[in-house]
């Protein structure tokens, strides 16, 4: 049913392309699960190089979280090079940001052969110290920037009051571009070169046995597929082995209205603990959009989005009091590795099913690795960034991390025993959503605007942890890996499929 159509947008326009629902058994070479630029990243490169495609998605082609990014393209690492090498080495962490250069000159070379209109353009990006930081991260970014091969230079000052001569790096040749129109051009790539794709089609399973990978939907279909590619946020395949080693965060933008040629087109980043990130988006007649985003919290652990949008846009108009009005405001997840580096490659335990996830703060560059990544690993059975990125690693040096972070899974079971936030139903109001206790359950109970009730299961169904409401999005988000259910309990977001279970009566 899905009653969420007050989950806040962003500004980007829906993808160009339209699927049928998956509604007989079909066969393939591989099947990609997910239509963002993870999987239409892989798909097209797969596609390209002669293979058999399919792409299905739970919901419409590239509606997911590519659709609430803000798009920034860089091969600079946002937890910074410091924290990346002390953490993996310096040949990893080298390796990594060769790899994202690669993903930004194959989107680049891509939007090219496409003649993709998706205001991609290479541009530079700042990284400024914030008030209260310690000057020396200036310093430290430079020499390790260096050393992982990136080039960086000293420059004076942000065009932001209060920051003009602001110690700062500037990284030249990165780039930005209308996410979504992307998508649409890769998709209509893939189905140029035969790919086929199915929306609306809920994947349930994908299992692998004898060389083939079955997978099975909601409403009883197959595919059967050589190798499969899961590429939906979190993964659906995983409980444990890669779900244990990230953590979801939900992150926030709004969009200005700006006078064109008032601000440097431009990437910009803070060196705050969550930092704050800034970048023009063309508009149309004589202006131009503004996108700040930031002041991220872990799913779950908060709920004031409206605070935050607001803390959002007194920084942005603090630092630029141009700004015109607002156009929207949105929150979108992305999921933390505990070591810095996103999960790319063979799903642990299997030889024909791969996984993209863990895309932290850069989910569009991210994705266009895992095309590159996969590919070779499908096509060439390696790739020169297989141990960067390797799902199977064990985060050693990461351990603090890991342990601070699966801690929220114990969290999330004791609050069973904790009291419901209200009393009774009775105190729920239209348009709200809370957890209720009914004896030994707990309930997740929502409101709708003509006051009829919705009552629904409070433990997420991907490994029973306790979902909480979130009022910005109007859904249910789970604490632990990053699930979303619609008020009604429908699944919107990986890792759960399943919607909320039937509450107890």
């Amino acid at each position: 049913m899905n009653v969420s159509g007050e989950r806040s947008k962003a500004i980007w326009s829906a993808v160009d392309f339209s699927a049928p629902m998956l509604e007989t058994k079909i066969t393939t070479e591989v099947a990609v699960i997910g239509s963002g630029i993870a999987g239409l990243s892989v798909a097209y490169e797969l596609a390209k190089a002669g293979k058999n495609v399919v792409v299905v998605d739970r919901g419409p082609i590239g509606g997911g979280m590519t659709a609430r990014t803000t798009a920034h393209l860089s091969s600079y690492c946002d937890d910074g090079f410091r924290e990346l090498i002390d953490m993996r080495g310096l040949d990893i962490a080298r390796g990594w940001q060769e790899s994202q250069a690669a993903a930004i000159a194959r989107i680049e070379a891509n939007v090219q052969a496409l003649a993709a209109d998706c205001d991609f353009r290479r541009l530079d990006a700042f990284l400024f110290l914030a008030q209260g930081s310690d000057p020396a991260i200036i310093d430290r970014e430079l020499v390790a920037s260096a050393q992982v091969g990136m080039i960086a230079l000293r420059h004076g000052g942000v065009p932001f009051a209060g920051y003009e001569t602001a110690p700062t790096l500037q990284f030249p040749q990165q780039a930005t571009f209308h996410p979504t129109k992307y998508l649409s051009a890769l998709a209509k790539a893939i189905r140029n070169a035969g790919g086929r794709f199915f929306a609306n089609s809920i994947v349930v399973s994908v299992e692998e046995k004898n060389k083939l990978v079955t997978i099975k939907t909601a409403n009883g279909e197959e595919i059967e597929a050589s190798a499969a590619v899961v590429a939906t946020n979190a993964p659906i395949t995983d409980r444990i082995a890669i779900s244990s080693k990230q953590a979801p965060y939900r992150t926030y933008a709004v969009a200005f209205e700006i006078a064109r040629g008032s601000l440097p087109d431009a990437l910009y980043w803070d060196t705050l603990d969550p930092y704050h990130y800034v970048r023009l988006q063309r508009g149309e007649a004589e202006s131009d959009m503004l996108i700040v985003g930031g002041e991220d919290h872990k799913t779950g652990e908060a709920n004031d989005g409206q605070t935050r949008i607001l803390s959002l846009s007194r920084w942005m108009r603090e630092l630029f009091p141009a700004l015109g009005q607002e156009i929207a405001r949105w929150s979108g997840q992305v999921l933390e590795p505990v070591d810095y580096v996103g999960f790319i490659g063979r799903n642990p335990g299997d030889d024909h099913i791969y996984v993209a996830t863990g895309d932290s703060g850069q989910g569009m560059t991210h994705g266009a690795a895992a095309g590159l990544v996969i590919s070779d690993l499908i096509l060439k059975g390696d790739s020169p960034w297989r141990q960067v990125y390797d799902p199977s690693r064990k985060p050693v040096k990461a351990l603090g991390e890991f342990v601070k972070e699966n801690a929220t899974a114990v969290k999330s079971f004791v609050e069973y025993l904790a009291p419901g936030e209200l009393s009774s139903l009775d105190e729920l109001k239209a348009g709200e959503g809370a957890i209720v206790r009914d004896g030994f359950y707990k309930i997740a109970a929502y409101r709708d605007e003509t006051g009829a009730l919705m009552k629904r299961s409070a433990a997420c169904t991907h490994v029973g942890c306790h979902v909480r409401w979130n009022s910005f999005e109007r859904c249910w988000d789970c604490p632990c890996h990053g699930s979303q259910f619609a008020p009604d309990g429908e699944a919107l977001n990986a890792p759960a499929f399943s919607a909320l279970g039937e509450a107890e009566n």
